[in-house]
């Protein structure tokens, strides 16, 4: 028996009705690639932006604790002279610097200027009192002269303090704005590793889906 073919009109219109089922299959999927690609795009320069921000962002706070270190630097070198002027009035940069300290005061514009109005203010009160001969105008001039020198140290010694204060808080502050500076760099580090990394997800995932996409055109195409 002899098969019966269908009719011409009929084969054409199958045929016809295969392709336009293969096209617009096609076309879905490769409008879907088109659409993945675009939305990959946009994630990488998402990223992109996200990793120029934390730049931006580093450089200001390192400009920042760069200022404030240029604004703290004078105090924090005052601080450290004054400090290292303490331990030599007390003796602990040695015996030799210690007495260095105090010839220093014992020249100095404020003990040299007190010694003369202070005997001065002893003579003449003697004078006036008729004991400029007795003893104890000698003792007078001898403990006031010890009296104005231990007055003048421990001056010298709490002005100096008050200058390594003021160093220690310099640079106390100096280093909590690095510690400062420290965390805001690894928060933006760490904002930027992530931004970058999400980008190469998202390539990523475009190649694989990419790659499924078109398994799926070809096995479209092999079921006609």
């Amino acid at each position: 028996m002899s098969s019966i073919a269908a009719p011409a009109p009929l084969q054409q219109s199958c045929g016809a009705g295969a392709i336009s089922f293969i096209g617009n299959a096609v076309g879905s999927i490769l409008g879907g690639i088109t659409g993945a690609s675009q939305s990959a795009k946009g994630a990488q320069q998402a990223a992109n932006t996200q990793a120029a921000a934390a730049d931006k962002a580093i450089a200001e706070a390192r400009d920042a604790r760069l200022a404030n270190q240029q604004l703290q630097s004078p105090f924090v070198d005052a601080g450290s002279k004054a400090i290292a002027q303490q331990m030599s009035m007390i003796g602990l940069n040695g015996t030799a610097q210690q007495q260095d300290s105090m010839n220093a005061l014992l020249a100095g514009p404020e003990y040299t200027t007190g010694v003369r109005q202070g005997e001065e203010a002893i003579l003449q009160n003697a004078a006036a009192t008729g004991g400029l001969r007795g003893g104890n105008v000698n003792n007078s001039l001898a403990n006031f002269r010890a009296d104005l020198l231990a007055n003048t140290f421990n001056n010298q010694f709490q002005r100096v303090g008050q200058i390594s204060s003021l160093g220690q808080n310099a640079a106390a502050g100096v280093g909590n704005a690095g510690i400062q500076t420290g965390q805001l760099i690894g928060q933006q580090l760490t904002q930027q590793g992530a931004a970058i990394a999400g980008g190469q997800i998202a390539k990523g995932n475009l190649v694989s889906n990419n790659f499924n996409t078109m398994a799926q055109v070809a096995g479209t195409i092999a079921g006609f």
